[in-house]
């Protein structure tokens, strides 16, 4: 059995994958296009870049992916310039919006001013009920084992049936998605698709640098840590010298503060590490990944990584006939 197509608004994706949206520096241009090119649907984290680097970006992932696919933009309630953020990506007249941490009223307004389609990170029935009644196209339900800021510690296939039940607009699955025989799963439980973040960030197109991608290849099952962020939720992280450093309610002074969270705990500065990790400094930077990290041993490029997971996902639905 084939791979169904992903429609949420204008869309219908070949493929019924959602790149994860991944700051800072993560997932931008390059990694958006190239999923978007092979039939997935790529996104654009505008988390530590400017405004003006976030339209460029967006024109860049659209020359690149020779107008193929969707390219979309993840935009972070939390940060201070969410709302500026936000009217650059309508402007440039994305395909779609999603956001995370916190939900706006606004943002589904503006969606529906301009007819963007704007999709709203959940982590239980109640918020994508409220989700939806506000205006959002889609929900994408993220679980535990996720990486990076977490917004719950259910697994995602314990919360996908209680979402799928409670609202009509189409069901999203994030979280531990790894294989096509996860999506076989999701998509059984009533889920539109999934969206994957960690498996496409050991990608020869990803915007990472080359360290922090190794350091996913080299990642071992013992090396997954948990840590309090200076947003006030747990991210889940690869360790390092910074995670030992921050445990416990470590701190770790900076040079300078860039005041770019609403709500900060000031023991250190969440953005200024992944800026490190970015700049391929993996040991005193934060290297959020997913729980199953572990299992990936190659970086590949994006058409082999969604060709393998059509391929089980052909494989786990004739099995299950």
């Amino acid at each position: 059995m084939k791979l169904p197509q992903l429609k949420i608004g204008h869309m219908v994706s070949k493929y019924p994958i959602i790149q994860g949206g991944m700051g800072v520096g993560i997932s931008l241009s390059g990694l958006a296009s190239a999923v978007a090119a092979v039939g997935g649907i790529g996104i654009i984290s505008g988390t530590g870049i400017t405004t003006d680097e976030l339209r460029f970006h967006i024109r860049r992932a659209r020359e690149l992916s020779k107008g193929k696919g969707y390219i979309g933009v993840n935009v972070l309630f939390a940060v201070n310039d969410f709302a500026e953020q936000m009217k650059a990506a309508l402007e440039e007249k994305v395909d779609f919006i999603i956001s995370g941490a916190g939900i706006s009223r606004d943002m589904y307004a503006w969606g529906k001013e301009a007819g963007i389609p704007v999709l709203s990170i959940v982590s239980s029935a109640k918020l994508a009920r409220l989700s939806q009644r506000l205006g959002a196209s889609a929900v994408v339900v993220e679980g535990f084992e996720a990486g990076g800021h977490l917004g719950t510690d259910r697994p995602m296939f314990d919360i996908l049936p209680e979402v799928v039940e409670a609202v009509t607009i189409p069901v999203i699955a994030a979280g531990g998605i790894l294989t096509g025989a996860d999506v076989a799963k999701a998509i059984s439980l009533g889920a539109s698709g999934v969206q994957m973040g960690t498996r496409f960030v050991a990608s020869e197109e990803c915007d990472a640098p080359l360290a922090f991608k190794q350091k996913y290849v080299e990642a071992k099952q013992e090396d997954i840590v948990l840590v309090k962020t200076t947003v006030g939720l747990e991210g889940r992280a690869i360790r390092n010298t910074f995670t030992e450093i921050i445990k416990d309610d470590g701190k770790f002074k900076v040079a300078k503060c860039l005041d770019c969270l609403k709500s900060c705990s000031y023991r250190f500065c969440t953005m200024d590490s992944l800026l490190r990790s970015l700049k391929g400094d993996v040991d005193m930077g934060l290297v959020f990944a997913g729980a199953r990290v572990a299992e990936i041993k190659d970086i590949l490029p994006v058409s082999d990584i969604i060709g393998k997971i059509a391929k089980e996902y052909h494989l786990a639905t004739e099995q299950a006939v």
